[in-house]
């Protein structure tokens, strides 16, 4: 969950060529940010896959989020998540359990789904990569390194549709050679939500453990 959290919020040259293009890659990511900044929520179907050849593990899952500021819902591997801009909610139907805690956004290792689109504002330094044509979509790579080099990321690399400024997907490379690779299978934006779709409804769950860890 934690990889993932981190390829959702991550939702991948040389010294010389990064520098000869960082100020294009960041005019780029400056159009993502804002274009993604300026919708009322935002609404995704991905495909999430880890890959460590080493140790001969390959995961693979699809998942969905509904974002709106700071609050979210995701959906992943069974569990629906919820954070109501406040206090997050883990409902896992397999276990009958509900987590009940607070967000901790003090944690650098730990990106949530609503920082997923954003993540790459602070703590890396930046160079454009390939362009790929994907099923006629061009999509320019923009290569993210981090400034903390005992960081547990060795690059991510960010796909970005050229046309729409959406991200398409990121690929994140880890120290230990671990590769995340998340890609959006549908960017819906300014969605009718409802009004509760954010708030954790205990009459659900009566019969739920719930476990506060605060």
């Amino acid at each position: 969950m934690k990889n993932l959290l981190i390829a959702l919020a991550l939702v991948f040259s040389s010294t010389l060529f990064a520098q000869d293009t960082s100020s294009e890659a960041k005019a780029l990511l400056d159009e993502v940010s804002t274009k993604v900044k300026s919708y009322d929520n935002i609404s995704l179907d991905f495909k999430y896959v880890l890959v460590n050849t080493e140790e001969d593990i390959r995961q693979e899952t699809r998942g969905d989020v509904i974002m709106q500021g700071d609050k979210y819902v995701l959906n992943i591997l069974g569990i629906t998540r919820i954070y109501d801009g406040k206090t997050l909610y883990s409902i896992s139907p397999e276990d009958e359990e509900v987590t009940i805690s607070s967000e901790n956004t003090d944690d650098e290792n730990t990106i949530t789904p609503s920082q997923m689109l954003s993540f790459y504002e602070d703590g890396y330094t930046y160079s454009m990569d390939i362009v790929q044509n994907v099923k006629g979509r061009k999509i320019q790579y923009v290569k993210l390194v981090p400034m903390d080099s005992s960081s547990e990321i060795n690059h991510v690399l960010l796909g970005i549709d050229i046309n729409t400024k959406h991200i398409y997907n990121l690929i994140e490379v880890g120290s230990n050679d671990t590769k995340t690779t998340l890609t959006v299978n549908s960017f819906k934006t300014n969605e009718p939500l409802s009004k509760s779709l954010f708030t954790f409804d205990a009459k659900k769950y009566s019969d739920y453990y719930i476990n506060k860890l605060d």
